[in-house]
């Protein structure tokens, strides 16, 4: 019987679903992509009393990662100890370093650069409070986007790969669609129909009404 809990802050002008994750015996906690609005995000992990250990990006969007440094400076300053940041994948360091200009282009005040204390691969796992997650590199939104997989319980984070009727923008000077669409239907839809989804922008859903209704991936 698997404990993971979950709970979105919606943040920044994008709507971005910045999601808490924790196990629910031992309150241990993970924020994922967090983009903006770290008060926010301070209010909302003060008022689920989770303990959050990590910062988990999927990849290096100003509206995902663009709150990380800030969010880990007033976690640190809270707890007490260190709160790393990890992932994605190392081909997203160019957007990382350049979180900041991006901040600038998007009207998006306070935004940061941010270097990850670790790097992930697929085939790596992470842990939330004992629950294990496995990577998979899903490239086509951008080059390092990877998404995480709790087999047991059936469930996903999938930042801006796959979305309810909808998949990641690839009109980026480094999209590739053709990626995009390979690592959804090679990867993704494999996990299996029953298996359900955060994302990265409005409502979750499962890999078998995508599998059905999806226009992009029918």
């Amino acid at each position: 019987m698997t404990t993971i809990k979950a709970a979105i802050v919606p943040v920044t002008a994008f709507q971005q679903n910045c999601a808490i994750l924790w196990e629910e015996a031992s309150k241990r906690a993970a924020v994922f992509d967090p983009g903006g609005d770290v008060p926010a995000i301070m209010d909302a992990i003060a008022k689920l009393g989770v303990k959050v250990e990590q910062i988990v990006l999927t990849h290096g969007h100003i509206d995902h990662a663009g709150g990380a440094a800030d969010l880990k400076a007033a976690l640190e300053a809270d707890l007490k100890v260190t709160i790393p940041v990890i992932g994605p994948d190392p081909r997203d360091q160019p957007l990382l370093d350049g979180l900041a200009a991006q901040g600038r282009m998007f009207g998006l005040d306070g935004a940061k650069s941010v270097t990850p204390d670790r790097w992930l691969s697929e085939g790596e796992t992470i842990e939330i409070g004992g629950q294990s997650f496995k990577i998979l590199h899903c490239p086509g939104h951008t080059p390092g986007h990877l998404i995480f997989v709790h087999e047991t319980a059936r469930f996903a984070v999938m930042g801006d790969v796959l979305f309810r009727g909808s998949i990641g923008r690839t009109d980026f000077p480094y999209g590739d669609h053709d990626a995009l669409i390979d690592a959804i239907r090679t990867k993704v839809l494999p996990l299996g129909d029953d298996l359900a989804f955060i994302c990265g922008h409005g409502p979750g859903s499962t890999i078998g009404a995508e599998r059905t209704s999806n226009p992009f991936i029918r």
